[in-house]
């Protein structure tokens, strides 16, 4: 029998000499090494970085940000971390985006400093954007109250500050997140505003609130002649479950060839979160005309996250009291006495224990993609 010959890989001394090296173009073939580099690794990148020319330096992390949106695997913590001091504004800011999955509370005084001191107006909005993941966490309670006032604070001193517009926008958007009283005034604020960048980061934070009282305010828009507050009613509507929103989005995608591009994506998932009569059809034979496998794919997706929402509420209507978290996920309580029962003469026990690890697991994927979403 033949044996299998596996091509070694280069050492990463060679990758980053090729990093090193301008005269040719850096193989995506190594992207994948730069993902949970070893301690020697990160050491020797680490004292290279400085010499490497810049535009590499922002290219990389940009295919890198790429790579992570793709690949759920990979991690780049680690370079990010050391990245986020690069003197280029553009890596700064890369760096915080190549973070968006990190829960690490280290990094909230990071994000205060660069959010106050940072010489880059970009590199100020990421870092205010990026603080929108510990108001999540707060609402949760899985980091301290101490910290998360502290990041509160901090996103309320920016928004009535006297920062540039797209700074303090971030913050209304970062506060989206949170459920203290004084919040739906900033965002009534920002909807009322006549700039029309100011009304998407409304209707970009009344998607984050879980908070049905933005009902009207978002159907208003779902046809607004503005595409970038179109876009963002649309995925409010998504964020929110509203079911009135099922008919005019459903409406949108009657000319999918006509619409923008993100526009359409928006609309597909937005229909997979709010579910009901049409739903389904529609997204199914969307995917029986796909035109490439990217387009299939994220179809496909959308079914999946259609079967999710449907398989929620169908537990949901077996006389089950439903637990809304801070996040609108309805995840089904079947600790009280005889609810479990019921559930166990219709599935066995295994399934139900795999039926709660798996919305656990859905819920956390799907609120991450909402964390630093862009809205420039």
């Amino acid at each position: 029998m033949a044996k299998t010959i596996k091509k070694a890989q280069a050492p990463f001394k060679q990758v980053i000499a090729d990093l090193l090296d301008t005269s040719k173009p850096f193989s995506p073939t190594y992207l994948h090494r730069f993902s949970d580099l070893d301690p020697v690794d990160l050491a020797a990148l680490r004292i290279t970085w400085p010499k490497i020319d810049v535009e590499r330096r922002v290219h990389l992390l940009e295919d890198l940000e790429e790579l992570a949106e793709d690949d759920t695997l990979v991690s780049f913590d680690d370079l990010a971390h050391f990245a986020l001091d690069d003197p280029d504004a553009r890596v700064r800011a890369a760096a915080i985006r190549l973070l968006w999955e990190a829960n690490d509370e280290k990094l909230i005084p990071v994000y205060i400093r660069m959010a106050k001191n940072d010489p880059d107006i970009n590199a100020r909005a990421a870092a205010v954007g990026a603080l929108g993941l510990f108001v999540f966490l707060g609402e949760l309670e899985d980091i301290e109250e101490e910290k998360y006032r502290q990041v509160y604070d901090e996103l309320l001193s920016v928004y009535h500050g006297k920062d540039q517009p797209i700074v303090r926008r971030r913050a209304v958007e970062a506060l989206g997140y949170s459920g203290n009283p004084e919040v739906p005034a900033i965002i009534e604020e920002a909807y009322a505003s006549p700039d029309k960048e100011w009304q998407a980061s409304a209707l970009f934070a009344m998607g984050r609130s879980a908070d049905e009282r933005w009902e009207s305010q978002v159907l208003a828009r779902l046809d607004s002649s503005e595409l970038e507050i179109q876009l963002e009613a649309v995925r409010a509507a998504g964020e929110l479950e509203l079911e009135k929103a099922r008919k005019p989005i459903l409406n949108l995608l009657k000319k999918p060839a006509d619409l923008d591009e993100e526009l359409r994506d928006a609309a597909i998932w937005s229909l997979s979160q709010i579910g009901g009569e049409g739903v389904r059809e529609k997204l199914e034979k969307m995917a029986e005309s796909a035109e490439d496998d990217d387009e299939s794919f994220f179809l496909d997706e959308a079914l999946d996250n259609l079967d999710f929402k449907e398989g929620t509420s169908a537990f949901g209507m077996m006389d089950m009291t439903p637990v809304i978290d801070k996040d609108h996920t309805h995840i089904v309580d079947i600790s009280k006495e005889g609810e479990e029962d019921e559930i166990e003469s219709v599935f066995d026990e295994d399934f139900v224990d795999e039926f709660e690890e798996g919305i656990e697991g859905e819920v956390e994927e799907e609120d991450n993609d909402r964390f630093y979403g862009t809205n420039n």
